[in-house]
């Protein structure tokens, strides 16, 4: 079967955004997209993305002007194993009947979550191109396995780097589908005005006292639960949350996300934020993409274990102390520094990178214009639904 549609009708490229940090890693392929005379943009939104103690991600994706085709709640509770595993078979089922419904040309899957297994599943199985986004990236967490499997099911490939390009191509993929166009995250903050004050915080209320960003130094602190790690998240926050009570500075922490363990670290959280009442700690559930860019490049230092200040931070040369597994072996700029599950590496960590500053800025995931490659070449490339393994 081929990537064909039907003379004088636009080829009708479908998105799954199924968390916040889905959105952030897609927006601009949606606005690009939308944009494009020869395409037509149905968003689906799902999953964590619609539920409000994760951010209500939708709201933000509304008010960007983004209006979903379908939405689909496929989230069950319990934040486990089990219940990541159900969540994923429900997305199949759920992915299933929109796909049917919308006829989709091409559907876009996001990075390596659960939720992005599902997805590839059900375009896959119903004969429909699929087009993967961040393939090839090595890192911890199941992440590392849903990855490189979704690259197997996929039939166009959008890595974020130059390592990652050659590891797709490598796993047996047609070179002519895989493009190297950056990450798309990069785009959100490339020649974005990103001046931060006080006021912005008013506009998301959270939970902590009022910050003073203006006059003060701050840390942003991210840290999720490792499903590969299940049952560790609440130690591992607690170790993190020691060394930022050590540190005393004004920290904005972002809610953990969904993934298995979640409720762990959400717990380590609270009970801290009980037991010592820290004046310098503000929790946040979440921001919009331009927002958390201004939040993430004012920042002193990030401390956690997302990808973000990994990615949008060696762009923005903003100093990050990477903590644990999640993010083990994936490429990154000279402005991350690793730290062990443990309050004195954290620490100390922490203070060496204060001390540092800035760094350059790296251009490692790319050059700030990958939403616009991903749809010209969604509007124009051939190819067929049946895989071959070119080795």
């Amino acid at each position: 079967m081929r990537f064909t549609v039907p003379e004088g009708r636009k080829r009708r490229i479908c998105v799954m955004v199924a968390s916040r940090a889905n959105y952030a890693r897609i927006k601009s392929v949606l606005s690009a997209v939308k944009e494009h005379p020869a395409l037509e943009l149905q968003l689906v939104v799902g999953a964590s993305a619609l539920l409000n103690r994760f951010g209500s991600a939708i709201d933000v994706i509304r008010a960007d002007g983004f209006e979903p085709a379908a939405i689909t709640y496929t989230i069950i509770e319990g934040e486990n194993p089990t219940t990541m595993a159900k969540s994923t078979g429900l997305g199949v089922i759920e992915l299933s009947t929109i796909f049917e419904n919308l006829q989709p040309d091409i559907v876009v899957t996001v990075a390596d979550r659960f939720e992005t297994m599902a997805t590839a599943i059900a375009a896959s199985y119903m004969n429909i191109p699929l087009a993967h986004t961040q393939g090839g990236e090595v890192t911890g967490n199941i992440d590392e396995s849903v990855r490189h499997a979704i690259t197997k099911l996929a039939h166009i490939h959008f890595p974020a780097t130059d390592a990652s390009h050659e590891r797709v191509i490598r796993l047996g993929e047609d070179p002519a589908t895989v493009f190297n166009v950056g990450c798309p995250a990069m785009d959100a903050v490339h020649d974005l005005d990103l001046s931060l004050t006080n006021t912005l915080f008013d506009r998301y209320g959270g939970v902590g006292p009022r910050l003073d960003v203006e006059n003060e130094r701050y840390l942003l602190v991210l840290q999720h639960p490792v499903t590969t790690e299940f049952g560790s998240g609440r130690a591992q926050i607690e170790e993190t949350l020691e060394a930022l009570r050590r540190l005393e500075m004004q920290a904005i922490v972002l809610w953990p996300n969904i993934d298995a363990g979640s409720d762990d670290v959400a717990k380590g959280l609270r009970v801290f934020r009980e037991r010592h009442r820290p004046a310098w700690l503000h929790l946040f559930r979440n921001f919009s993409v331009e927002d958390y860019a201004r939040v993430l490049a004012n920042a002193a230092c990030v401390v956690g274990n997302s990808s973000s200040g990994i990615r949008e931070g060696s762009f923005l040369g903003v100093p990050h102390v990477n903590v644990g597994t999640r993010q083990q072996g994936r490429e990154r700029g000279e402005n991350v520094i690793d730290a062990g599950y443990d309050a004195d590496q954290i620490e100390a960590a922490v203070r060496r990178q204060l001390e540092h500053g800035r760094y350059p800025r790296s251009g490692l995931f790319g050059d700030g214009t990958a939403g616009v490659q991903v749809a010209k070449i969604l509007a124009t490339i051939e190819g067929d639904v049946q895989k071959r393994i070119t080795y």
